[in-house]
């Protein structure tokens, strides 16, 4: 039996009716949803990440389609990131993943589990700009979300954001990423993003969005949130 083939046998077994409702609810236009909690996807990319790998990547690449459910393709992205390789396989992997996200849950879940791109910050940086003026929202937020949870640090706060700044794509999601890697950037350097947001070229709603978003953290005072919103535009 494939690779592919027994890991969607696998999900099928571990699918939820009741969360597969729940799930649909939180991802409007998504298809092929089969109801597996996160959790247990992880669970199998981790399995899968210890064994043949590459063998089900390969297999992932040919046989994953548009078709296929929303968790064979959310393991596939989260195997890249649990896999141990070297630079240009991740590269390659990636390349091959990333057209192939269509919702912000996928994004945002694989993303996040790219630990390696800490391994060498200025590599992977360079690499996620590419996506800077892409036409595509998905790359952009993927760009953007992979920014956030690994390059909000002093080397990179101005450059981040600065890439906000220039977000002109008109995608929703898009846009909502940038506003909150804006709140991530104000949680770590309230300062300087206080700053930014006061004087800056930034499309309206995500300026606006990232003030709510902002206003709404448990990690910042009262205080702080009233002045904010001096800062939000008609």
């Amino acid at each position: 039996m494939m690779m592919t083939e027994e890991i969607r046998d696998r999900l099928s077994g571990l699918a939820e009716e009741d969360y597969r409702e729940f799930n649909q609810k939180l991802l409007p236009g998504v298809k092929h949803i089969l109801g597996v909690r996160l959790p247990a996807l992880r669970k199998l990319a981790k399995e899968t990440a210890r064994g043949d790998f590459r063998a089900y990547l390969a297999e992932a690449q040919k046989e994953i389609s548009g078709d296929s459910s929303f968790e064979e393709i959310m393991i596939q992205g989260l195997v890249i990131g649990y896999a141990r390789m070297e630079q240009e396989e991740y590269r390659k992997y990636l390349g091959e993943f990333i057209p192939r996200i269509t919702n912000w849950s996928v994004c945002d879940s694989c993303a996040n589990s790219y630990k390696f791109m800490g391994d060498d910050p200025e590599y992977w940086f360079s690499y996620l700009k590419k996506y800077e003026n892409s036409q595509k929202e998905f790359e952009t937020r993927f760009m953007i979300v992979s920014m956030l949870n690994h390059f909000t640090e002093a080397d990179h706060i101005d450059e981040i954001l600065s890439i906000c700044e220039g977000i002109r794509h008109d995608g929703y999601y898009a846009k909502m990423g940038a506003a909150w890697a804006l709140q991530v950037c104000y949680v770590k350097f309230p300062e300087k993003t206080k700053d930014f947001l006061e004087n800056n070229r930034m499309a309206d709603f995500i300026q606006n969005k990232a003030i709510q978003k902002i206003r709404e953290s448990r990690c910042v005072s009262r205080e702080e949130k009233e002045a904010l919103r001096g800062f939000i535009r008609k």
